[in-house]
């Protein structure tokens, strides 16, 4: 069965309502990094309606990514923006979905974010995660980023946070956990910091800025 972008876009406003259906639609989300974090953000974020998602990362998928991220079988040796597009557009085939199959340094910082209110990281090398920060909030002040930090293991849910590090500034996870030998990535925990990430934008988008 074919569907409208009117028919999927009612099924939205009934379950948000219409003003904030509105918000939604107008969000504009990059999601740095599609891995384990960021294909269960972009994937939360495609479910609310959000118009506009920009998808970032280099690598393709492999078969150790399926126990964590949104990848089927059939992705295997895609790129994962092409994957991620596709698993997407299955939720809701009229996003505007812009992917940059790109590895982000400092020198392509200013061009890829230059469009985009909100900005999720999403990345596994912590030295990525600073290189982010620090070039956001140094030269795009007035955006908001939501990063992330601790989330190996299996500890405890609860221990995992949003919390508000300045302004524009939110990070989120247990601060602690490392990804280490029998405590590494398992996808229940990850999909917790990633839901976080993603509540965070939401509650961004409906203007709530406090953690």
């Amino acid at each position: 069965m074919m569907y409208t972008r009117e028919t999927i876009q009612q099924a939205l406003i009934e379950r948000h309502s219409p003003k904030t259906q509105e918000l939604f639609n107008s969000g504009r989300v990059a999601v740095a990094g599609l891995g384990g974090l960021g294909s269960n953000i972009a994937c939360l974020l495609a479910r609310i309606g959000v118009g506009h998602l920009h998808l970032i990362d280099f690598d393709k998928v492999e078969l150790s990514n399926l126990n964590r991220q949104q990848y089927f079988l059939r992705h295997v040796g895609m790129y994962k923006t092409d994957a991620l597009r596709e698993i997407l557009l299955q939720i809701n085939p009229y996003l505007e979905i812009r992917t940059d199959c790109v590895r982000v340094t400092e020198q392509n910082l200013l061009d890829l974010f230059d469009n985009e209110s909100i900005i999720c990281e999403a990345f596994d090398a912590p030295e990525a995660k600073s290189m982010l920060a620090c070039g956001i909030l140094e030269h795009f002040p007035d955006k908001k980023l939501i990063a992330a930090s601790g989330m190996a293991g299996y500890g405890s849910s609860g221990l995992i946070h949003t919390r508000r590090v300045s302004e524009n500034f939110y990070l989120c996870g247990d601060e602690v956990s490392e990804n280490l030998p029998g405590q590494g990535l398992m996808a229940p925990r990850v999909a917790v910091c990633a839901a976080q990430q993603a509540n965070m934008v939401t509650r961004l988008l409906l203007g709530e800025c406090e953690a």
